[in-house]
């Protein structure tokens, strides 16, 4: 029987920015990996027609992919309208947990700035905690930080901490085939750095990302 792990984001770059290493790290341990994104991240560039920014960044999700072992899924929401569907947005949830029947669940951090992160991380923590007890029982939600540096105040949560010695520069090659975001990058990228190495240390690893467990 496959082993699942579920990615719930708002962006196609927000799980390799967050989470990149773990991911590459159990797709090694022969984890499916499913990256379900909320949005095509069409308002990245406004000055494109939505066909052609859709189009460059699934190309880029689908070489992120191959860098690091996981699949992507679409909903094809709308930017900053995560909540106005909100019963249809948790219909398609449901159905992908219920699909995939995940051993693992990651979505953003409900501290991340970001409005659609947090929306995200709300509505997949709304639909986890309406499902039967049997499988909530069998399976954790952990939370990543993108815009922000870290979880601050999730300290006090239980934490899964994973090495990601082995996939660092997988999580950079995934990272920089998002060319479209370029800009993005360049603005995160000391916050990737020192994030990685920052937990690495505190671990006894060179490199390390850190995840809050949310149920």
């Amino acid at each position: 029987m496959a082993k699942n792990i579920l990615f719930f984001c708002a962006h196609n770059d927000d799980s390799v920015i967050g989470a990149g290493g773990a991911i590459a790290n159990y797709a090694k341990e022969g984890y499916k990996i499913d990256v379900v994104t909320f949005s095509y991240g069409e308002l990245s560039h406004p000055h494109l027609k939505r066909e052609v920014i859709i189009k460059e960044r699934v190309k880029e999700s689908k070489k992120s992919d191959e860098i690091l072992g996981s699949s992507s899924i679409y909903f094809g929401l709308s930017e900053g309208k995560f909540i106005e569907h909100k019963e249809k947005t948790k219909e398609k949830i449901k159905k992908m947990i219920m699909e995939k029947m995940p051993e693992k669940i990651f979505s953003h951090s409900p501290e991340d700035p970001h409005p659609d992160h947090r929306a995200v991380f709300m509505l997949v923590t709304e639909v986890f905690d309406s499902l039967d007890e049997n499988f909530k029982n069998k399976c954790s939600v952990y939370s990543f930080p993108v815009w922000n540096l870290f979880n601050l105040y999730r300290r006090s949560n239980p934490q899964l901490i994973v090495n990601i010695n082995r996939t660092f520069k997988d999580k950079i090659r995934a990272i920089k085939a998002h060319k479209s975001q370029r800009m993005t990058i360049i603005a995160l990228i000391f916050t990737i750095f020192f994030r990685a190495m920052f937990s690495g240390m505190k671990n006894n690893m060179k490199y390390a990302e850190v995840f809050s467990k949310e149920r």
